[in-house]
This record gives C-alpha cells, structure tokens and sequence, in this order.
C-alpha cells in the first residue's frame, strides 16, 4: 500500500532539477508525491524559478538511472497527477535513450546552423547555445531530438545526421509534452508556458472573459 504520509519537502539546493528530484523521492521512499510537490521541489532554490522541464528529469530518473516511480498507470491506487518510488533499488541496466554520434551530432549542429531547429507555421526559432530564451528565460543548451518521437521509435540509427535535429529546452519540453505521458491528455500548461508571452497575454484575457461572473456563482 501506498502511504499518504507527510513528505518531506527539503529545501532541496542540488545543483540541478534532477538532482533536487531524485533526493526528494530517496527521502520520501513509499509515500506519494504529488506533481505540486515535485514542482515545489524542482524550483531553482536560487531563482525562485519553476522548470519548465521538471517532467522530463522525472522522466530520466527511470529512463536513465533505472529507478522505478510509479503512477496510476502502473499502480491502482494512485490518483493521476501522483507519483511513488517504493525503494531506492536500481537496475542494473536502466533504459537509456539513444543518442546520436558526437560526429553526427556535430553535423546534425552544422546542418542547423548551430541553432535551434523548431519551426512553427514557417518560422524557426533559431536560438544558440547560451543565448538566453527571451520567452522561457534561462541560457539555451541545444540538445539532440529525435524527428521521429522516441515512443514511436527509439533504436534511431545514432549515425544518421537525417534522423535527429537539435532544439532548445523549451522546445524539446513543448514538443514531448503536447501530449502528457503519464495522463494521455492534452498537457495545456505545457504549451501555455512555452508559448510568447503576447500568447500568454491573449490566453489570460480570454480566461478573464470565460470566467466572468462564474466565480462568484
């Protein structure tokens, strides 16, 4: 049985959102997370910051360091949006994701121009290496994408410069989280966060009409 116990909640000042994560849940092994907490945690204990990209370093605590976090896809009594580590146990090959040749990767780089290769209705973001996104904020790391989803098809060929493309954070984070893994829903928030901040702008007012008058009904 999963416990609903009272977590422990740090402060947890690991030097990455990983890091901060993976201490949280070794700290509260058996008992359930929620995705409020785990943001709590993932926070830049400097900044004061919300990652953007905190579900992809969850992500990464199975993937790559074999570690078990379950939710209600893989445990009944879970409630969506709940997480659990049962133990501390590893295993001793974790799932890693394929990842191109450093000298594919440096032509996947040179292909795009050294930037960021997302494009959307013709336009290209087109942001470098420890340029600072002026929409998600922070220094862009440029890091390597599968064209086609890892889901669909994850033993891409690491030598083939046509199979990968590099994009920034926020766009890596955007693209997985279209869809949420865990839910199978539209994840809203993702792109709401991802999107300009004249974007956000219209979405606040159009909330602002819908909601009108209902939250004093």
């Amino acid at each position: 049985m999963s416990k609903r116990d009272a977590v422990i909640r740090g402060p947890y000042r690991q030097a990455s959102v990983r890091a901060r994560i993976e201490a949280f849940f070794l700290d509260n092994l058996g008992k359930v997370a929620t995705r409020e907490q785990i943001i709590e945690v993932a926070t830049d204990p400097k900044t004061g910051r919300i990652p953007e990209n905190w579900h992809q370093r969850l992500s990464e605590l199975r993937t790559d360091k074999g570690y078990t976090v379950l939710s209600w896809r893989n445990r009944g009594n879970l409630k969506v949006s709940e997480y659990m580590m049962p133990n501390s146990e590893r295993r001793n090959t974790a799932s890693k994701r394929t990842r191109p040749t450093r000298k594919t990767w440096e032509k996947v780089l040179e292909a795009a121009n050294y930037q960021c290769a997302w494009e959307e209705q013709g336009v290209f973001c087109g942001l470098k290496d420890k340029e600072i996104d002026p929409v998600g904020g922070g220094t862009v790391r440029l890091t390597p994408d599968h064209k086609q989803p890892h889901a669909i098809h994850a033993s891409i060929d690491p030598n083939d410069p046509n199979k990968w493309q590099p994009l920034c954070g926020r766009h890596q984070v955007m693209k997985k989280n279209y869809w949420d893994d865990e839910t199978g829903w539209l994840n809203v928030m993702a792109i709401i966060q991802s999107a300009s901040e004249e974007q956000k702008r219209q979405v606040f007012n159009f909330l602002q009409e819908y909601f009108r008058g209902k939250l004093d009904t």
